[in-house]
């Protein structure tokens, strides 16, 4: 399972030959040691990113790909990289499709801890704590219900269930496949902070900024074919449960893991 990647949208449009350099030249190098060794089995952290601007919502698996961010291009060019893999020396690979992975685990031990951080719900939570003064939107003057982004909030235990299952998938001999991991829903930036507001019972301070490069207007994922052809039935969808999750781990860990 390779989840090695650097994963910073905006990162990547001002940096694109970093991510470039190791999301794509060095999963090539992965992959030919693979193949060098009879490795024959290899599941791949991707992302929606790959879509970029949606033509239809929720998105489907054979939706159109074109990557708006070098982020989203380097993930789709490791993608085509496994399928030619695939017929040339008969690699069998999974590629999981990520919307946006969140929330903590139930009893707390595992949470989100970036350096620097860019996710929503951790930021925000982190604004509730204190650690920082203002939670910055970027944009609000999207074409969406209250002008910010939309996007669909995956669990990260949802998001493990689903490697599990196609770990098992490829034992039994399934052919390569792509899937898309989401909860099909989205919720605006607006409504994540009211929703965090509630949660913590705090007032989190927001000031709206200018747009962030390469970020699309929604991203709502469909996971009809993940749910039918893996079984994968997500626990924790709803968007309360994702943040308290979250909430509960960065009351637990202010500091995230390095005290």
């Amino acid at each position: 399972m390779h989840f090695a990647a650097y994963c910073y949208v905006g990162e990547s449009v001002d940096d694109p030959g970093k991510y470039y350099a190791n999301n794509v030249a060095t999963t090539t190098a992965l992959l030919r040691e693979m193949v060098k060794h009879n490795v024959q089995n290899f599941i791949f952290s991707s992302s929606c990113a790959i879509y970029g601007e949606p033509i239809k919502i929720p998105i489907p698996e054979n939706h159109p790909q074109n990557p708006i961010n070098p982020y989203g291009r380097s993930k789709l060019m490791v993608e085509q990289i496994l399928a030619d893999f695939k017929k040339a020396y008969g690699l069998k690979y999974v590629s999981l499709r990520y919307f946006n992975a969140a929330g903590a685990d139930p009893e707390s031990e595992l949470g989100e801890d970036h350096r620097p951080e860019t996710h929503l719900i951790p930021l925000a939570l982190q604004t509730a704590l204190r650690k920082r003064e203002k939670l910055h939107i970027f944009g609000n003057d999207y074409p969406t219900r209250d002008g910010t982004c939309i996007r669909d909030y995956i669990h990260i235990d949802d998001l493990a269930q689903a490697h599990l299952l196609a770990m098992e998938k490829l034992f039994s001999n399934m052919p390569a496949a792509v899937f898309n991991l989401g909860n099909g829903s989205g919720y605006s930036v607006k409504e994540v902070v009211e929703l965090a507001n509630k949660i913590t019972q705090k007032k989190i301070k927001t000031r709206i900024v200018e747009r962030r490069a390469g970020d699309p207007a929604v991203l709502i994922g469909s996971s009809h074919k993940a749910e039918k052809e893996l079984g994968w039935k997500p626990q924790f969808s709803d968007l309360f449960t994702i943040i308290e999750t979250a909430w509960k781990w960065h009351k637990k860990h202010p500091d995230g893991y390095r005290h």
